[in-house]
């Protein structure tokens, strides 16, 4: 789950559905939603106009909180088990 901090869905929470690393944008559910023209074919018979998500730079967004539920910062550090995890800054908990 990520909270938008800029752009014109500022305030809006979603769950992130996709990732592209190589030009630093994701795809959130319910998020900077545009309208495709479509010609009918076999995934959409009738065709016109569908609404989807585009994509957002991930320099808009930030990992909501599991514990208090708003925006958070993240850090890193070694769990019991000696391995690196995520951890929210607010809360402490440890982000899967």
């Amino acid at each position: 789950m990520v909270f938008v901090n800029a752009g014109e869905d500022k305030g809006k929470t979603g769950k992130v559905l996709s990732v592209d690393k190589k030009n630093m944008r994701a795809i959130v559910e319910g998020v900077n939603m545009i309208s495709k023209h479509t010609k009918p074919n076999a995934k959409y018979p009738q065709g016109g106009i569908i609404k989807q998500e585009a994509s957002i730079h991930i320099s808009n967004l930030q990992v909501v909180d599991p514990v208090k539920g708003g925006p958070t910062k993240i850090g890193r550090k070694k769990n019991d088990k000696g391995e690196l995890v995520r951890y929210a800054k607010k809360s402490g908990e440890e982000i899967k």
